[in-house]
């Protein structure tokens, strides 16, 4: 928390005290909500947040991570998703409880049950037992940005999730026998109620048993050097970022603030999230090469909240890899790679592995020949169950069939 210290406050959680907390708040959602109701958190990004989520799955509701409501975008996203999912219950923290009772107040029908999770005593013995199995087969609702269109709830399952996980298992740590190594840290300032936030920093750490390290967006982008820091001081780190930030952080990490510091060590670095730039890629290994950060633990990927978040990324043991392609032949739909200046760079995101991927004629359903651009369609047991109480949206994004599709 660099809030309290700009040198940066720590908080920690064992296993142990993670799952006491949990039981604690379970026990008090349980009181206000049943199972598939849903319960939204709006918080800011900390420890009683992974508390939060985790309670509201153990009480059986269904988890709706979204940001802290503020005026702007986050107050439109947040209003927008509680309209759309109706909450049984909100949990939230004391320091933005009003924030958050304003934006639930123009919701229909009965008011949710508000929680301040800071205000219970979540270290005390908790008096909650555990379903024995989970009681309802959605865990989450992650609403999609809502940048270009309005938010829509995807439907995320148990399932899902586990698949995703194990999916992220096997591609990023292929090298490694497909197990994180013990020591593998995940480092994570994305918002943790976006999908890739989410797995990164929540769904991971527990899933894969491994220790996890947080911050803010905000504490990102106030210094970015103090994501730079993370990854040298922690063991064999597997962080995310979009395109922008490799920029900031390449600009804005100081010599000084790299004094001492080695990235040699750095295990995976996930570009995704937007377009991946090849000119930003060359920036940042430019400017980090120099203290170790090897290019080949830059890993261009590519996914999205239907598909819980991942789909593809680059192989192991390689640096990202560019091609260029001729603009004109491009944007009339054909690739074809060139060497002149006037053409355009794209970044590998790798070969299909996790997920099975087809590109296709969306007006035709047919898979399309090498060469032709087309629509990305997608097919695993990652792929959320559609949109929430949205069946014609849901029909036409998720309903896709090919038309004679090719073996397998």
């Amino acid at each position: 928390d660099y809030d309290v210290d700009p040198a940066g406050y720590r908080q920690s959680l064992t296993w142990s005290e993670l799952y006491g907390r949990v039981q604690t708040l379970a026990a008090e959602v349980a009181t206000v909500g049943a199972p598939g109701d849903r319960a939204a958190i709006l918080a800011h990004q900390g420890l009683d947040y992974v508390v939060a989520f985790y309670a509201a799955l153990e009480a059986g509701l269904i988890a709706v991570p979204l940001p802290v409501p503020q005026f702007g975008a986050h107050d439109e996203r947040a209003s927008a998703a509680l309209q759309d999912c109706a909450p049984t219950v909100l949990l939230t923290t004391s320091a933005v409880v009003d924030d958050v009772v304003g934006c639930a107040r123009s919701l229909p029908g009965k008011a949710p049950a508000l929680i301040e999770i800071d205000s219970l005593d979540l270290d005390a013995t908790p008096d909650f037992n555990t379903p024995p199995a989970p009681r309802t087969k959605t865990a989450v609702l992650q609403y999609t940005s809502g940048s270009t269109r309005t938010p829509k709830g995807v439907v995320v399952t148990h399932k899902n999730i586990l698949a995703n996980i194990e999916q992220v298992r096997k591609d990023y740590f292929e090298a490694d026998g497909a197990i994180p190594p013990p020591d593998t840290t995940l480092v994570s300032w994305l918002p943790v109620y976006h999908d890739m936030g989410l797995l990164l920093g929540i769904t991971g750490a527990l899933t894969l048993g491994l220790h996890s390290v947080l911050m803010s967006p905000m504490a990102f982008l106030q210094r970015p050097a103090r994501w730079i820091h993370e990854m040298a001081t922690n063991t064999r780190v597997f962080t995310a970022v979009p395109n922008f930030a490799f920029e900031l952080a390449a600009r804005r990490t100081t010599d000084e603030d790299m004094a001492g510091l080695d990235l040699s060590g750095v295990h995976t670095v996930l570009s995704g999230s937007e377009r991946v730039h090849a000119a930003t890629i060359r920036r940042f290994l430019d400017r980090f090469g120099q203290f170790g950060f090897p290019s080949s633990s830059l890993k261009p990927s590519y996914g999205l909240a239907e598909a819980m978040v991942y789909v593809n990324s680059s192989g192991p043991g390689r640096p990202p890899t560019v091609a260029t392609f001729d603009y004109e032949k491009l944007s009339a739909g054909h690739a074809e790679a060139c060497d002149n200046e006037t053409g355009v760079e794209l970044v590998s995101v790798g070969i299909p592995r996790a997920s099975m991927i087809r590109i296709v004629d969306p007006e035709t359903r047919t898979e399309n020949p090498a060469g032709m651009v087309g629509e990305i369609w997608l097919h695993g047991e990652n792929i959320a169950a559609g949109y929430w109480r949205k069946p014609q949206q849901t029909q036409k994004a998720f309903g896709g069939q090919l038309v004679d599709p090719s073996s397998g």
